[in-house]
C-alpha cells in the first residue's frame, strides 16, 4: 500500500467534514464498481481541502483493494512546469509499485517518458498536436491497467495554480476513463479565482458531466472550533471564552484557528505570529503605495465599511475608487452585497493591516473616521452607529469623547437586546471613568440609563437635589451587572458585584446592597453554586423591615423561588403571595409576574389543584408578554413547559418549548435557558415516544456545543436514550456526566437522575444496586410535592423488586423496601390523569414483587394509563398484564395486550421492553402476528414455556435451591444429565444462570400448587 501523503496538519484529529468524507466514500465505491469519478474540492485558503484529503487518502490506505497518489500543482505562474502534478504522482505510484507499474506501462514508455523520465528516453515523434493526443491516450491506458484488479485514486492539489497542458490532460482523463476503476480528485482554491482565471471555464466545462460532483467546503461553526481546539491543546475541555475568541477572529477558517491556537500556546500577545501576518499581507504589499493607504485607513474603519465614509475620510474619491478597484481585483476587499461598501474578503486580513500600523498612525485614522461621523452621522446606519462611534474614538485614545459615546453605545445595545455588546461598552466606560476629569463626569455623560430594580438614588426625598441626578459609577456598575447576567457571562457579573459592593455603605443604603446580593444569588444558582441561599438570605434581612419598594418585592421572589427548587414549604408560598402583592402596590410589574410564575409552581407542588396552578402560570406568562422583558417571558414559557409535561399534557408541553427557544434565539438568551427549554422539548418528545426527534435534538445540541448551565439535564435524557437503545455501557456513561454536576442536590434533577441509576442496575441484573440507589432518594425525608418525578422512581424500584424475587441475594430486606415504597406513595397526591395511572401501576407492580398480583390489577392500570396517552408507561403496563394473562390461562388475551405493547415499543424506539415482550412470548410459545398464530398450534399447559414435563421437575427442584446432584437424587438419572436439563432450561427462559431460573419460575409463578414457591 502505499504512503497517502505527507501530513502537515498542527491539530492531531480530524473535524467535521462528515458529508464530504460521506460523499467521497460513496464515490471510491462507484469506482470500485468500474464507474470512473471525479471530485472536485474547492474552497477559500485554509478552509481544511488538503486535510479532508489526508484523511479520505488515509482511509483508502486501509483498503488493501485500493492504491492512492497524489501530485501538486507549483505556484509558477499559469504557464510553469507543464504536467507536474501529474508526473509527481507517476513517480510516487512508481515508488510504490515498482516492477507493477512498469508492466502496466509495457508498450508505452517511450510515451509516458514525456511525463516521467523515469521511463526511459522519450519516443522520436513530432511534438505537434497528435503527439500531444498520443501522450494523453497512454497516460489513459495507463490508469485504467493500474485499475484494472484495483481501485487507483488519482488526487491533483491546488489546481489553480495549474498548468494548461495539466488542466487539458486531467480533462482527457475524465472525458475518456468509461469502465476503469479510478477515482480522480483535485483541489483549488474558490478565493483565487478571479474573473478571468482560466480555471473557471474549466471547472464550468466538467461540471457538466454526470460523473464529476463539485464540494464547496465551508468555514467550521464554534463547535468544529471547540473540537479543533481541543486537540491541538491537547484538552478534552478548551475554555469555552477561548473557544469563543478564536472563532470570531478565525471567522471558523481552521488554518487560522491552527495558527492562533500556536500564538496562544507560545503567549503571543498580539493573536499573530509573524509567519501568519507574512501570510497574510504578502498580497497587500504586492499591490501600488496609495491602494495600500487606501487598505490601511479601510482596515480601521471596521470590518465593514462604508463607502461614502471612505470618502469623507479621504481627500480624492477619484483616485479611492481606483484603490479600490484594484483591492477588489487582488480578492483583497471585497463589495458588500447588502450595502453600498467593503469587507476585508477575511477579518484576519484586516487585522494584519491594521497590526502593521504605526501608533500614531492608527489613532490619527481613528479620529478621522470619528470626527466624520460626528459630523455627517448620515454616513452610517443608525443602528450601528453608536457603536462605531464609540470605538472610532476609544482606538483614538480620545477619553474625553471615548466614555461618553461608550455609555451611549451601552444604551443602545441595551436597547436592542445586544447584552453582550452593552456589556462590553460599559466595561470600557469603567476602564476610562478614571482617565477623565470631575468636569467631564458632572457635564457631559448621560445620566442612569435601567438596571431593572435597581434604585439609582439612594438619599431621601427631603434630601433629593439635582446632583442625585448624575451618573454614579456604582449606577454604571450595576447596569454592567444586569447585562453580564443577562449575556451568561455570570463570573464576570459576579466581579462586578462584589466591587459595587465595596462601593455601597449597606447600613445607609440597604436597598442598594439588597439589590447587589440578590443579583449574586442569581448568578450563584445559575452557576451551580450554593452560595445562592446564603446572598439571598442575606439580601432579604436587608429589606425586610424597609417600606415597600420593587427591590423588596424582587428579593422575596427570588428567596420563595429558591426555596421552590430545593424545599418548599407552606412559608414558601406565602412569601411569594407576598412579593406578588408589594409589586403589584409599587407597580414593578415584571416582579409581579415573577412572583406569580414561583407562585404557580409552588401551589403545583404543595397543593391539590394542578389547573388552578396552570391558570396562575398561564395569566402571568400573558402578562409577560407586553412587559418588553424577554428573559421573563422564557421563564414563564419554561416553566408552563415544565409544570404540563409533569401533569402529561406533553403535546403542549413540547409547542411552549420550541416557542420558548426560537424567541431565546432571537433575543440572544440561549446562554441563559436554552439548555433547560431544550431539555424541557426533549424530554416532552420522549414522553410522546417521539424518540427519534429528542435524539436529534440531543445530537445537535450537543455538535454546537449548546450554550448555558444545566447540563446534567441533557446528559440525563441522553442516558434514557441509550438505555432505549439497549446501551448499557453508554447510559452508565451518561450518567456519570449527569452526575458530575454539583446541580444534582436540587429534586426536579436528582429524583430523574436516580431513576436512570436504577434502571441501568436492573437492567444490568445488579438487584442490590438497583435497590441502593433507590433507598439513596427514599431511605430519608421526602419533599413535598414531586409527583412526577417520585412516581417513576417508585415504580422501577418496585419493578427490580419484582424482578429479583427469588434470588437468594435480594430476597433479604425486600419486604422493607416494599414498605418504605408504599410508605413514600402513601404521601403523594395524584394530580393528573397520569398520576392515577402511576399509582395503580405502582400498586400493582408492589403486588407482584409478592407475587400476589392479579390480571384484575393490571387491567386497571392500563385503563387508568390510556387517558395520559402516553407510551412508555403504557406499554410497560400492557406487558405485565400479557403476562398476567398468560399466566392465568388467558392466552389469546395476553397475547393481544403484548402485541399492543409491542406496537407502543416499536413506535418509541423501546429495544430492551422489545427484547422482553419477545422473550416472553418466545417462552409461552406465543404468536404476536396474525399469520403465526393461525399457523402455531397452542400448546399444552405443561409445554407453555417450551419445557419438558422433565424439565419442569427439573426446574420445581431448582427453584427449591437444589444442586444438580440433589437433583439427578431425587429423579433417579445422573448428575450429569441433570446438568443437561437444566442448561436447556437456561436457554430455553433465556436466563443467564440457576439463580436467575429460580427467580423467573417464581414470578411467574409456573408452580403454584407449590405455595413455597408461589407466594415467596
Amino acid at each position: 500500500m502505499l504512503a497517502s501523503m505527507q501530513q502537515i496538519s498542527v491539530s492531531p484529529v480530524f473535524v467535521g467534514r462528515g458529508t464530504e468524507i460521506t460523499g467521497l466514500g460513496e464515490a471510491l465505491r462507484r469506482a470500485g464498481e468500474g464507474k470512473p469519478q471525479t471530485v472536485l474540492i474547492g474552497g477559500e485558503a485554509g478552509v481544511g481541502k488538503t486535510r479532508l484529503l489526508e484523511e479520505f487518502l488515509d482511509r483508502c490506505c486501509a483498503d488493501e483493494g485500493v492504491v492512492t497518489t497524489v501530485g501538486g500543482c507549483l505556484e509558477v505562474g499559469a504557464e510553469g512546469l507543464p504536467y507536474a502534478p501529474l508526473a509527481t504522482a507517476l513517480r510516487r505510484l512508481h515508488r510504490g509499485l515498482g516492477a507493477e507499474l512498469e508492466a502496466a506501462a509495457a508498450g508505452s514508455e517511450g510515451h509516458l517518458a514525456r511525463l516521467l523520465p523515469d521511463f526511459g528516453e522519450a519516443d522520436g515523434e513530432p511534438n505537434d498536436e497528435y503527439g500531444r493526443a498520443r501522450l494523453f491516450e497512454h497516460t489513459a491506458r495507463l490508469f485504467e491497467r493500474l485499475g484494472t484488479d484495483r481501485t487507483l485514486v488519482l488526487a491533483v492539489e491546488d489546481l489553480h495554480w495549474s498548468d494548461r497542458s495539466t488542466r487539458e490532460l486531467f480533462t482527457y482523463l475524465v472525458r475518456t476513463l468509461h469502465r476503469a476503476r479510478v477515482l480522480l480528485v483535485a483541489t483549488y482554491r474558490t478565493d483565487d479565482l478571479h474573473r478571468r482565471h482560466p480555471l473557471r471555464p474549466f471547472l464550468a466545462e466538467l461540471e457538466r458531466l454526470r460523473t464529476v460532483q463539485r464540494m464547496e467546503l465551508e468555514r467550521f461553526g464554534p463547535g468544529e472550533v471547540a473540537e479543533q481546539l481541543a486537540g491541538i491543546l491537547g484538552t478534552a475541555d478548551p475554555d469555552r471564552q477561548l473557544v469563543d475568541r478564536i472563532h470570531r477572529r478565525s471567522e471558523g477558517n481552521p488554518f487560522f484557528v491552527e495558527e492562533l491556537a500556536t500564538s496562544f500556546q507560545s503567549g503571543c500577545s498580539a493573536g499573530l505570529t509573524d509567519s501568519l501576518r507574512d501570510i497574510l499581507l504578502v498580497r497587500v504589499e504586492a499591490l501600488d503605495e496609495e491602494t495600500q493607504r487606501v487598505l490601511r485607513i479601510a482596515a480601521e474603519g471596521g470590518s465593514y465599511v462604508e463607502h461614502a465614509l471612505l470618502a469623507a475620510v479621504l481627500d480624492d474619491e477619484e483616485e479611492l475608487i481606483e484603490s479600490l478597484r484594484a483591492a477588489v481585483g487582488a480578492n483583497i476587499l471585497r463589495p458588500d452585497t447588502d450595502g453600498d461598501g467593503y469587507r476585508f474578503r477575511h477579518a484576519l486580513v484586516r487585522e494584519a493591516v491594521s497590526d502593521d500600523l504605526l501608533p500614531g498612525e492608527r489613532h490619527r485614522i481613528n479620529r478621522r473616521f470619528a470626527t466624520a461621523l460626528e459630523q455627517q452621522p448620515h454616513l452610517v446606519g443608525c443602528d450601528v452607529r453608536p457603536a462605531r462611534l464609540a470605538n472610532y474614538w476609544y482606538h483614538a485614545h480620545d477619553p474625553v469623547r471615548a466614555l461618553p459615546s461608550a455609555l451611549d453605545a451601552a444604551r443602545a445595545a441595551r436597547r436592542r437586546n445586544a447584552f453582550a455588546e452593552q456589556l462590553r461598552m460599559l466595561e470600557r466606560a469603567l476602564e476610562l471613568w478614571d482617565e477623565v476629569s470631575e468636569d467631564v463626569l458632572a457635564h457631559t455623560l448621560r445620566p442612569y440609563d435601567w438596571a431593572e430594580t435597581y434604585p439609582p438614588c439612594s438619599c431621601d426625598v427631603d434630601t433629593h437635589d439635582g446632583d442625585c441626578e448624575r451618573l454614579q459609577l456604582v449606577d454604571v456598575l450595576a447596569e454592567a451587572v444586569v447585562a453580564a447576567r443577562r449575556s451568561g457571562d455570570r463570573e464576570r457579573g459576579l466581579s462586578l458585584s462584589r466591587r459595587a459592593l465595596k462601593l455601597v455603605d449597606e447600613t445607609r443604603d440597604p436597598a442598594r446592597a439588597a439589590w447587589f446580593r440578590m443579583n449574586r444569588a442569581r448568578m450563584f444558582g445559575h452557576l451551580n453554586r450554593s452560595k445562592d441561599q446564603d446572598e439571598a438570605a442575606y439580601a432579604r434581612r436587608l429589606v425586610e423591615h424597609l417600606p415597600p419598594s420593587a427591590v423588596q418585592a424582587e428579593v422575596f421572589a427570588l428567596s420563595a423561588g429558591i426555596a421552590m427548587l430545593n424545599n418548599p414549604t407552606g412559608e414558601s408560598v406565602e412569601l411569594a403571595e407576598r412579593a406578588a402583592a408589594i409589586a403589584r402596590q409599587v407597580g414593578a410589574h415584571a416582579v409581579e409576574q415573577h412572583a406569580r410564575m414561583t407562585l404557580g409552581t409552588l401551589r403545583h407542588d404543595l397543593g391539590n389543584d394542578p389547573e388552578a396552578a396552570v391558570t396562575e402560570l398561564t395569566e402571568a406568562l400573558a402578562a409577560t408578554r407586553g412587559l418588553g422583558v424577554p428573559d421573563l417571558m422564557l421563564r414563564g414559557l419554561n416553566n408552563l413547559a415544565s409544570l404540563l409535561q409533569s401533569l402529561g399534557r406533553a403535546e403542549e408541553a413540547v409547542a411552549l418549548a420550541r416557542e420558548g427557544l426560537e424567541t431565546a434565539d432571537g433575543t440572544g438568551l440561549l446562554r441563559n435557558i436554552g439548555t433547560l427549554l431544550l431539555g424541557n422539548l426533549a424530554e416532552a418528545l420522549l414522553d410522546l415516544g417521539r424518540t427519534g426527534e429528542a435524539a436529534e435534538l440531543l445530537a445537535g445540541a450537543e455538535r454546537t456545543q449548546y450554550p448555558g448551565s444545566h447540563a446534567e439535564f441533557l446528559d440525563r435524557l441522553r442516558g434514557e436514550l441509550a438505555l432505549l437503545r439497549g446501551d448499557l455501557p453508554a447510559a452508565a456513561g451518561m450518567l456519570a456526566q449527569a452526575r458530575a454536576s454539583d446541580r444534582v442536590c436540587q429534586v426536579q434533577h436528582s429524583v430523574p437522575i436516580s431513576r436512570l441509576a436504577v434502571l441501568i442496575a436492573a437492567r444490568g441484573r445488579r438487584p442490590l444496586e438497583a435497590r441502593a440507589e433507590l433507598l439513596a432518594v427514599i431511605g430519608g425525608p421526602v419533599p413535598a410535592g414531586n409527583e412526577a418525578a417520585l412516581y417513576p422512581l417508585l415504580i422501577d424500584g418496585a419493578a427490580a423488586e419484582a424482578d429479583g424475587r427469588g434470588l437468594p441475594e435480594a430476597d433479604p430486606g425486600r419486604p422493607a423496601v416494599l414498605a418504605r415504597i408504599a410508605e413514600v406513595a402513601a404521601g403523594l397526591t395524584p394530580k393528573a390523569p397520569l398520576h392515577h395511572g402511576w399509582a395503580r401501576l405502582l400498586e400493582a407492580e408492589l403486588a407482584r414483587a409478592e407475587g400476589l398480583d392479579t390480571p384484575v390489577q393490571w387491567a386497571v392500570a392500563v385503563e387508568a394509563l390510556r387517558p395520559a396517552g402516553l407510551p412508555g408507561p403504557l406499554a410497560a403496563a400492557l406487558l405485565r398484564a400479557g403476562e398476567a394473562g398468560v399466566l392465568a390461562g388467558d392466552r389469546e388475551a395476553g397475547a393481544a395486550l403484548l402485541r399492543e405493547a409491542r406496537t407502543l415499543a416499536r413506535a418509541r424506539s423501546d429495544s430492551a421492553l422489545l427484547a422482553e415482550i419477545n422473550g416472553l412470548a418466545e417462552r409461552a410459545g406465543l404468536a404476536l402476528t396474525a399469520r403465526a398464530a393461525r399457523a402455531t398450534a397452542v400448546p399444552a399447559v405443561g409445554d407453555s414455556f417450551g419445557l419438558t414435563p422433565r424439565e419442569r421437575d427439573v426446574l420445581r427442584l431448582l427453584a427449591r435451591g437444589r444442586t444438580n446432584r440433589q437433583i439427578a437424587e431425587e429423579l433417579y438419572i445422573s448428575p450429569k444429565t441433570a446438568s443437561v436439563h437444566v442448561s436447556n432450561i437456561l436457554g430455553k427462559l433465556a436466563v443467564a444462570g440457576r439463580g436467575e431460573a429460580a427467580a423467573l419460575a417464581h414470578r411467574l409463578r409456573l408452580f403454584p400448587d407449590e405455595p413455597a414457591l408461589a407466594g415467596r
